[in-house]
């Protein structure tokens, strides 16, 4: 599994936050990367697919949560590269 470096940086929001909706995402990162509010619900929608995160429907938005804690990632992403 290969991750981005806006994944990486959303991962480790998500840790240390719990949980957050795309609009807060962006509202944090946006002052210090710049992008859109496309590119970060783009960037969550990807996590998710790769079994990353985890989502559940609060109103009209999506809470994202990190599925995985920071040290089962760390082995994971480990693992892939020394089976390659």
């Amino acid at each position: 599994m290969q991750l981005g470096e806006l994944e990486k940086q959303v991962l480790h929001y998500l840790w240390q936050h719990d949980s957050a909706d795309v609009k807060q995402v962006f509202s944090y990162f946006e002052p210090r990367r710049g992008g859109s509010l496309n590119t970060y619900q783009s960037t969550l929608d990807r996590l998710y697919k790769k079994g990353l995160l985890s989502r559940s429907k609060a109103g009209h938005a999506f809470q994202y949560r990190a599925k995985v804690a920071r040290h089962e990632l760390i082995g994971q992403l480990i693992h892939s590269v020394t089976s390659e």
